[in-house]
């Protein structure tokens, strides 16, 4: 869930043996409610902060990333932990890929309807699944060929009505953001096998993108902060790494799958509410594609 923006998060028990894949505690699992509702709130601030302000995703992604840069790069200078890495060019294409994606994560918020951003961003896990077999020639299982097949389906038919209704752009920076999280993660399982610990791989991550996003910000231009958007702004920042604590622990205490699948709470409660109280129109194609996306995503986390 990125988030489907901060993918190192979901990976931090990839060092586990895997007979302990589906052990845990059921009420553990469900820290990810916490971290559902806080990244949906963090979607739904960065959707208002754009329309109300006029703000840019480049300035809002700075505002999203800068706090996490400073409470991790704090927290490591008090507990001594060390900056130090021996894959320093691994952390920068990581960071980098990441950070594009994130751009155009906020990109497609502002400019889709919520629900549909947010579902975009979630075929992140497809995208993962093609990659570990064109990279690591990582065989699938057929139910996880099944599950791929129905969610590239369900994003062709969400495709149409966002290309129809808000344009190829926004709609080809959706998919875009699902394809470079997918990239990321992978690239996160890798650093994470060669035992980079979680925090480094995060802070690196927000490190990079606040230096890229301030850079580009600068280009762009500043909104001017005011009493009114400041909430926003912080919310943005502290529902995200609310967000990032509530995932990390619940993949330490609970079920995999079954935080996995409490993961797609976020679509579920960000499509009420673009339905609900944005009124953002979802057609029946866009519905379905919605579910068959979720579906996917579920069938492809069942470990055989």
């Amino acid at each position: 869930m990125n988030n489907p923006t901060t993918p190192s998060l979901s990976t931090s028990h990839i060092n586990k043996p895997a007979n302990t894949a589906n052990q845990g505690s059921y009420l553990g699992s469900f820290w990810m409610v916490l971290a559902a509702l806080s990244f949906t709130m963090m979607g739904i601030l960065v959707k208002l902060a754009s329309q109300k302000f006029a703000m840019h995703e480049h300035e809002l992604v700075f505002w999203r990333v800068i706090f996490a840069t400073l409470i991790l790069g704090t927290q490591a200078l008090l507990l001594k932990q060390s900056f130090k890495t021996a894959y320093p060019m691994a952390h920068f294409g990581r960071s980098f890929v990441g950070s594009i994606s994130l751009l155009m994560f906020f990109y497609s918020i502002a400019h889709l309807p919520l629900a549909t951003a947010i579902t975009f961003s979630h075929t992140s896990a497809l995208f993962l699944a093609i990659l570990s077999v064109i990279i690591l020639k990582q065989m699938p299982s057929k139910l996880t060929w099944f599950a791929l097949g129905l969610g590239f389906f369900g994003i062709l038919l969400l495709l149409r009505p966002a290309i129809l209704h808000n344009g190829l752009v926004p709609s080809l920076m959706g998919v875009s953001c699902g394809l470079f999280a997918g990239y990321a993660y992978l690239q996160v399982r890798e650093l994470s096998l060669k035992g980079e610990p979680t925090w480094r791989i995060v802070f690196y991550f927000s490190l990079l993108a606040s230096i890229m996003s301030a850079l580009t910000s600068s280009i762009k231009g500043w909104t001017s902060i005011s009493i009114e958007s400041l909430p926003y702004l912080f919310g943005i920042g502290c529902f995200a790494i609310i967000g990032q604590i509530a995932m990390t622990h619940a993949y330490k205490v609970g079920r995999k799958f079954m935080v996995a699948a409490l993961g797609y709470l976020v679509v579920v409660l960000s499509t009420l509410y673009s339905v609900f109280v944005l009124q953002e129109h979802l057609g029946l194609l866009a519905i379905s594609g919605i579910c068959l996306i979720v579906l996917s995503g579920l069938l492809a986390g069942i470990k055989k």
